[in-house]
């Protein structure tokens, strides 16, 4: 028994030897287990949503920038003061109405009202963070906002698209808002969506540098799902029995062959007609969907009485022998991206074959300042005014140095009216026009493959 007291003693002044000793550690540990569990019971929720839910972890080719999210995580998190719907009528998202002065300078936009941006706060004029050239904006009061054009536009709502972004995520009325995100010298590495309805997954976007890191990451397990354009790819994938591959057409992109209108011998379009008929599209049939014009079968303006141009290497070396020999014997350089190099290499071939000496320049990432044809993609708007691409007066988009009077009129009339039925006239003879004068070869619009997990 009294071993027994003494043993409990022992352990009682060793107990406040201790606590004497440490309380200052006692004492903290005590407050963030407090902080801890709180902390826990408050997050809890989102962890078990998180934890529960459908999560997709999707591999992206590429740099997010933090300025410059990509359309297709800006059009989850956000909207524009205005939507284009597929008939091309121009739908209010986040106005009520707006009106234009009588000279066409002029835009007042009214927003609506209890829309809140995705962090809560309420959406007001202030709020708006376009950049348009030549355009002054002001704030009237939070409700009305004022555009002030230099000269006249009648389709300039059509630009008020672009989903509004508050720095750095935030969005206004999105399906989605951003979490969290990781980035690395301005670049983004991964960035976490969250639904704002229950039914919607969650989303992980995760930026690889290139196509094979991206398909590795699949592999290994490190994302769900990923998008492709080399065919080659979904062989292997193929006998994966965890594996689902979707098929789809990327028409925001057009594979195009430019050329240079400032080239003495392809300023002649019987030249320019012998090329592209010397080039067979039926070998880039596993590539994409084969193009006509510049304008999209799936826009509200797309002419479907266009005339393909036929594969005719025949014509075309009887129309290239007309020519000058020292014209013909003259080297024509294809300028490309590497990516593309097999497409330059195959219209290569075909040329070769009517005649002509073709050299590939391979580039960098920027836009070359002298070539005679650029084969590259393309961009293609939503709306199917191409202004920025065909007219003579815009020296950084229009690639091809291209310049016709016609085009030039017809590019001024499609955006200085807002009929929808008017403007369907004027851009079917835009695309008749452009396909009879040829200042480039429209070849596909590329198949997207998306490679993911069941």
């Amino acid at each position: 028994m009294i071993v027994k007291q003494k043993t409990l003693r022992y352990y009682y002044w060793v107990a406040v030897e201790f606590a004497k000793k440490h309380l200052k550690l006692i004492v903290v540990s005590f407050f963030l287990s407090i902080v801890a569990i709180v902390s826990f019971i408050s997050f809890s929720p989102y962890i078990i949503n998180f934890a529960t839910a459908k999560n997709e972890i999707i591999g992206v080719v590429g740099t997010g920038q933090i300025n410059n999210l990509p359309d297709f995580i800006l059009s989850k998190i956000s909207n524009g003061l205005i939507f284009i719907n597929e008939k091309g009528q121009i739908i209010s998202v986040l106005v009520e109405k707006w009106d234009q002065s009588k000279d066409g300078k002029t835009y007042h936009f009214y927003l609506k009202k209890n829309i809140y941006w995705n962090d809560g706060s309420l959406f007001t004029a202030k709020g708006i963070n376009y950049d348009f050239k030549d355009v002054e904006m002001k704030i009237i009061n939070d409700y009305e906002i004022e555009f002030q054009l230099k000269k006249p536009l009648p389709i300039f709502p059509t630009y008020l698209t672009k989903p509004l972004i508050k720095y750095p995520f935030v969005g206004v009325a999105g399906l989605y808002k951003v979490d969290s995100f990781k980035s690395q010298y301005g670049n983004l590495k991964e960035i976490y969506l969250s639904p704002n309805k229950s039914n919607f997954p969650y989303l992980v976007y995760k930026f690889y540098e290139n196509e094979t890191k991206t398909i590795n990451a699949y592999k290994l397990g490190e994302v769900t799902q990923i998008e492709v354009t080399r065919q080659s790819v979904l062989d292997y994938f193929a006998s994966w029995k965890n594996t689902v591959i979707d098929k789809n057409v990327d028409y925001t992109r057009l594979m195009t062959l430019f050329f240079n209108m400032n080239s003495d011998y392809l300023k002649q379009k019987d030249i320019r007609k012998a090329i592209i008929s010397a080039i067979s599209k039926k070998q880039f049939k596993d590539e994409g969907v084969e193009s006509i014009g510049p304008i999209p079968p799936i826009s509200w303006a797309y002419n479907l009485n266009l005339k393909k141009t036929g594969f005719d290497p025949e014509m075309s070396d009887k129309i290239l022998n007309k020519s000058m020999e020292s014209s013909k014997s003259a080297t024509l350089q294809i300028a490309t991206y590497y990516d593309y190099l097999y497409i330059a290499e195959a219209i290569k071939s075909d040329l070769e074959k009517v005649g002509l000496n073709i050299k590939i320049n391979t580039l960098s990432y920027n836009q070359p300042s002298s070539f005679d044809m650029l084969l590259a993609y393309w961009k293609v708007p939503l709306d199917p005014d191409q202004y920025y691409f065909w007219h003579s007066t815009q020296k950084q988009g229009n690639i091809a140095n291209y310049n016709n009077i016609k085009i030039d009129k017809l590019l001024e009339d499609g955006r200085s009216v807002t009929s929808v039925e008017e403007r369907k006239k004027i851009y079917f003879d835009f695309q008749r026009t452009i396909l009879d004068d040829a200042p480039a070869y429209f070849i596909f619009y590329p198949y997207i493959y998306t490679i993911r997990r069941k």
